[in-house]
């Protein structure tokens, strides 16, 4: 009897070959070579910060400017490439290198691994997304590693500080070497606001970032330039999110935190949390300094994330202005969604519920899991954590080094389905299956 062979879906060979480069990295941080001298690297730890850098979280149980020397910040900040841009990316143009041509499977990756729905101009896609980055990377090293001679005694030092600084903001990876994230710059506007600019240009999603420089290039008398629904939406819901974060911050922490503090210094760490709470990770101050209220709106925004098609993780911008969008026009009496002068297809408005549904069951059952594996922490560090692991952000109430094996393998978990997606985590185990070709009579029940 002919045995059948086993086919893997597209979405299970992109997670087949992220788990790959969780495991090729966790080898290369294990080598005692990239460490400083007289540091000995566990296993779990190098596993933990391998999946953490893929995802690009931040979380970690390690201090990278103690354990790592500049040919690990190097190391490291490579592998932040892999979990920014994607593997598929940066996997084609590797192929493209090689001559390798671009074939039908290989489009069907490249089009899950960046939640595309056409087939048509991937590779260009590609190409244009890593020249984008890469740009952005470039200038935020420069401009960082020249500001940064006068923090610091040599300019080979400058210089690495500001390549790595650029390349963990970019991708909103929230590594940072200087030992203390942003804390030794947080009355340096300027290190804060160019940190803002390279954080928000990888969150803000690379589909809005090609529209907006082909809006820019565009030639006077070309007519008129028409951005899409998803440009639209995701970026009016990003930026409504980062002005209610700062908004809250402000108001909650007036009286406490902010008491002794003048206007702009307020202004500006609300600001800066409010913008790398939804995916960078960076602080300018010691997290624990917040009060209750604020933390539970960091959590939240955390939980949200970036925007789909970017660096970052969560729920996403569109699912979250999606399920708000349909909680409105349902209390309107609507039957649909219109908004931009475009009506949301009702697959997207089911997909959007799923998500956040599924999020929500993920993350509570993880708090409740963590609270019985790890009772020397609190409800609010612990709820902190699972936000910040499944929003792949990387801010945390200082109790990543402290947990046990069991705690660390459930944010590992959490980090690496905060990249992958939630719809990736549930096809994992879906297959090839047929679609349904029959259906039973339909019956309502009571809802609410």
């Amino acid at each position: 009897m002919q045995k059948k062979s086993v086919r893997l879906t597209t979405v299970q060979w992109i997670v087949l070959f992220y788990l790959s480069a969780v495991l090729i990295s966790t080898l290369l941080l294990y080598i005692p070579l990239i460490h400083q001298e007289g540091v000995q690297l566990s296993f779990i730890d190098a596993l933990f910060t391998a999946v953490s850098a893929i995802s690009v979280t931040g979380l970690t149980v390690v201090s990278t400017a103690d354990t790592f020397n500049q040919v690990g910040y190097f190391v490291l900040a490579f592998i932040l490439q892999f979990g920014g841009i994607g593997i598929m990316t940066l996997g084609t143009f590797v192929w493209l290198l090689m001559g390798k041509k671009i074939g039908l499977k290989d489009r069907k990756l490249i089009m899950t691994d960046q939640n595309r729905s056409v087939f048509s101009g991937l590779v260009f896609l590609m190409k244009r997304i890593l020249t984008i980055i890469m740009t952005i990377e470039l200038l935020g090293a420069l401009i960082l590693g020249v500001y940064f001679l006068r923090y610091f005694p040599t300019w080979q030092e400058a210089f690495i500080q500001g390549f790595f600084a650029s390349v963990s903001a970019t991708t909103n990876a929230g590594f940072d070497i200087t030992g203390n994230s942003l804390i030794p710059f947080q009355q340096d506007y300027f290190v804060l606001f160019i940190n803002m600019v390279l954080l928000i240009l990888g969150a803000i999603g690379f589909p809005v970032l090609i529209e907006v420089i082909d809006y820019l290039k565009r030639k006077d008398g070309e007519g008129n330039f028409r951005f899409s629904l998803f440009t639209k939406l995701t970026s009016t819901t990003f930026f409504l999110l980062v002005m209610v974060g700062t908004i809250l911050l402000l108001l909650f922490e007036m009286n406490s935190l902010f008491h002794q503090k003048s206007w702009h210094e307020s202004l500006f760490i609300s600001l800066f949390h409010s913008v790398s709470a939804r995916n960078g990770g960076l602080a300018t101050l010691d997290m624990n300094q917040f009060s209750y209220p604020s933390l539970l709106v960091i959590s939240f925004l955390m939980f949200i994330g970036a925007s789909p098609s970017s660096v970052g993780g969560g729920i996403r911008t569109t699912t979250f202005a999606i399920v708000i969008l349909s909680i409105v026009f349902y209390a309107k009496g609507k039957d649909s969604i219109k908004i931009f002068g475009r009506e949301i297809h009702p697959e997207d408005i089911q997909k959007s519920n799923i998500v956040l549904s599924t999020a929500i069951l993920l993350c509570s059952s993880s708090v409740i899991l963590l609270i019985a594996i790890e009772p020397q922490f609190s409800l609010i560090q612990i709820l902190f954590e699972v936000t910040s692991a499944f929003g792949t952000t990387g801010l945390s109430l200082g109790i990543t080094s402290g947990l046990s094996l069991g705690g660390k393998l459930v944010i590992i978990v959490l980090m690496f389905i905060g990249r992958i997606g939630i719809f990736s985590f549930l096809f994992i185990l879906r297959g090839n299956r047929p679609k349904e070709n029959f259906h039973y009579p339909h019956e309502r029940v009571i809802i609410g």
